[in-house]
């Protein structure tokens, strides 16, 4: 059974950075893509950000590109997502997920069917 569990959320200033992990158990984990995705109050689930089995690739959302870095350790089976200049508009729950197969980077959180619990950032003017 697989298990993603989100940690490093809080509340941070803007212009501050925050680095979240995600750490997997159960599956194979390096075979797959990895996904970040974020919901704010009243939204949509929205992507993020997203990496390739092998760590390679990684595509990201314009709002956060320059910003924030998607990263693996597949020997550690863990994701990170550092978030740097942080702005309040990145206020959300922030939820890491495991793709279906080695494609990496949809948009569609139909294409995850492993979701962690999700972790509160908060970045306060």
């Amino acid at each position: 059974q697989v298990q993603l569990a989100e940690s490093g959320g809080g509340v941070v200033q803007a212009g501050g950075s925050l680095r979240l992990s995600c750490a997997a158990s159960g599956g194979f984990f390096r075979g797959y893509g990895l996904g970040w995705f974020r919901q704010a109050p009243g939204k949509d689930r929205e992507f993020v950000a997203g990496i390739s089995p092998g760590g390679i690739n990684t595509r990201y959302t314009d709002s956060v590109k320059g910003r924030f870095t998607i990263s693996r350790d597949n020997a550690k089976n863990t994701s990170y997502l550092q978030m740097n200049t942080l702005k309040t508009e990145d206020t959300a729950i922030y939820y890491c997920a495991r793709s279906g197969s080695a494609s990496y980077g949809s948009s569609d959180p139909r294409t995850y069917p492993y979701w962690g619990q999700g972790i509160q950032v908060t970045v306060s003017s």
